[in-house]
């Protein structure tokens, strides 16, 4: 499902944002969050339950939810989230025409998968996916693993 190509596309969007980004940094939502401010990167944490996100860059205003983004057709998502909420985060994201999703480890099942294939009732989601077995992680495609390869590969890096 994912390929080297998956993870350029994903990486060719201008913004990006992190759905379950976390402020406690113990927990992969913060650090993946982190990760992207350490590259440089123009992302927007999504955290329903805080207004803010301190990381070693700052403090960081989050928004709501993906229908709270100000280009989401322009915005490259990472979920960090368990499947079934992944899941409805899919629909969303397809409904919003977010253009690539990246599906952290632990973030989906087969029903989630299938979704991302394109294989749903309303014909799943549309956009670049890069989720599943593959990477150079053990869990699968993770961007604290695989996004600097990434990143070079799209030349911004």
């Amino acid at each position: 499902m994912s390929t080297e190509a998956t993870v350029r596309a994903f990486f060719s969007s201008p913004q990006f944002a992190v759905v379950g980004a976390s402020t406690n940094p113990a927990k992969f939502g913060h650090k993946v969050f982190t990760w992207y401010h350490a590259h440089s990167l123009p992302v927007t944490p999504i955290n329903p339950a805080s207004s803010s996100i301190e990381t070693p860059f700052g403090v960081h205003p989050t928004i709501k939810s993906l229908a709270d983004l100000p280009d989401p057709q322009h915005t490259s998502l990472s979920v960090i989230t368990p499947a079934p909420v992944t899941f409805n985060v899919l629909k969303e994201a397809k409904k919003l025409g977010i253009p690539a999703v990246w599906l952290q480890p632990g973030t989906w099942d087969e029903a989630v998968l299938k979704y991302a294939r394109g294989e749903g009732e309303d014909g799943g989601y549309q956009g670049a996916v890069v989720a599943g077995d593959g990477g150079h992680g053990h869990g699968g495609w993770c961007v604290l693993v695989d996004g600097e390869r990434g990143l070079k590969a799209a030349g911004k890096l």
